[in-house]
């Protein structure tokens, strides 16, 4: 098992897997050559050769540490948008960041084509109260364009003092042109789990992210659903992941085990080396009674989302219902390197119990109901969201030529347009996938008090 806290064995979904290791590159590099008839020393002359070009004949004098960090980037760059080299300071804010709280503007970010893109913006942050949507591209921030601009550097640029201006200009499904939206930074806490009671015995959590608390939070969620439901068992719960990118796997692991019976398995990890053959299974822990389950998922459910619920739909502890999540079922480690930088870096891919990898699939909602708010978006808003097979370079699935699961059930309806959206409003009144969810469950519960006839 992997361990945290004082170990430093951080292990993340979406964002990052950070495990302590101890290497020693110019070794290990060194072997590697040797084995393979000096190729490598060939390509690292070569590189060798360009730098001391640029040094001696560039315009201007070149910072070497500036040459060396692009060079790495481009590296990274090269393999899959997962993969990345953190400069000192971000890979600090990195850190600071899986805490839950950090300077900006609160939007997960990848690449699509090139192009800088929503994954999702984080729920009561900046972004989400402008109106950026997943999809969305980001053409420019601030003066400067993004094309070719790294995730890194964008991220940069996007974090700032509270309070300090930054113009987003935004292309989205839908727009004629280009337009500019004004974000003021903000302090992010992101309160990653929420809930309340929806009705009469049936509760509802919410997953905004993955982070070092997250179980925690579910587990005194639980706790006080049942105290507010008068110490009564739940008659059900809406488990709602939509729009999580993922975060810390020990917490899609635990949180998991909530509801899954002692000693099956809820993930396992592949990869090249032995560090990467990781196997994850419900513990001895107390769990939840085996009241109905429904886990809410969409286009912007990545990574640790998707474990949680892959691991329940396999094992039929939840119905599934929503939207196709994204599609991320790679793995990234974390190593911290000697100048106190960063290199992110894919090391395996994750699957589910049933040996599902999802990389660029995403889980297959057993009950597909898209959410639409207005009979005129009725196409247009799924469509904004990006999943893992859009990425440039990403990872092809290796189960084959294998389709994802057959549809169930599909559900397009539309609610009405809410008005005034600043005021308070009961989410049973809006949002249409939630209500479906409430009503599975009652339906659910009704079924069980029919049973089977007695003779």
């Amino acid at each position: 098992m992997l361990k945290l806290g004082r170990t430093k064995k951080l292990a993340f979904g979406f964002v990052v897997v950070i495990v302590a290791l101890v290497t020693f590159i110019g070794i290990s590099t060194q072997r590697r050559c040797d084995a393979q008839g000096g190729k490598e020393y060939e390509y690292i002359g070569l590189f060798t050769d360009v730098m001391t070009i640029v040094k001696k004949s560039y315009v201007e004098e070149v910072d070497s540490k500036k040459l060396i960090y692009g060079a790495i980037n481009g590296m990274l760059s090269a393999l899959d948008p997962h993969s990345s080299f953190m400069s000192p300071e971000t890979f600090k804010e990195m850190k600071v960041e899986t805490k839950g709280a950090f300077g900006g503007l609160g939007i997960e970010i990848s690449m699509k084509e090139g192009i800088l893109t929503v994954i999702s913006p984080i729920e009561d942050t900046p972004a989400q109260r402008v109106g950026i949507k997943s999809g969305d591209q980001i053409l420019r921030i601030d003066e400067r364009f993004t094309k070719d601009m790294t995730i890194t550097d964008s991220v940069k640029r996007m974090r700032g003092p509270k309070g300090s201006k930054v113009v987003l200009t935004i292309m989205r499904d839908g727009f004629e042109r280009p337009k500019e939206f004004t974000l003021i930074r903000d302090i992010i806490q992101v309160k990653s789990v929420k809930f309340r009671m929806l009705d009469n015995g049936y509760g509802y959590i919410r997953v905004a992210q993955f982070q070092e608390r997250s179980d925690e939070d579910v587990a005194k969620a639980l706790k006080s659903l049942v105290e507010e439901n008068k110490g009564k068992q739940l008659s059900g719960l809406v488990l709602d992941l939509r729009n999580d990118p993922g975060g810390l796997l020990d917490q899609a692991v635990r949180i998991s085990d909530h509801f899954i019976e002692n000693g099956k398995l809820i993930v396992y990890t592949q990869g090249r080396d032995k560090e990467s053959q990781m196997q994850f299974n419900a513990s001895s822990r107390a769990k939840e009674p085996g009241y109905p389950i429904v886990v809410l998922i969409n286009g912007g459910s990545a990574s640790a989302s998707e474990i949680v619920a892959g691991a329940l739909q396999d094992h039929q502890r939840a119905i599934i219902m929503g939207t196709q999540s994204f599609g991320k079922g790679s793995v990234q480690t974390i190593i911290p390197l000697s100048d106190e930088s960063g290199l992110r870096l894919t090391t395996a891919r994750y699957y589910t119990p049933k040996g599902r990898s999802i990389q660029a699939k995403g889980i297959t909602p057993d009950i597909v109901v898209e959410q639409l708010e207005m009979p005129k978006e009725t196409t247009r808003r799924e469509s904004m969201f990006i999943r893992e097979k859009d990425l440039e370079n990403h990872f092809e699935n290796t189960d084959g030529d294998k389709k994802p699961d057959d549809k169930k059930e599909v559900t397009k309806e539309t609610t009405k347009d809410t008005a005034d959206a600043k005021k308070p409003v009961d989410p049973l009144k809006v949002d249409y996938q939630l209500v479906r969810a409430l009503d599975l469950l009652k339906g659910w519960e009704i079924l069980k008090k029919m049973g089977p006839e007695k003779h």
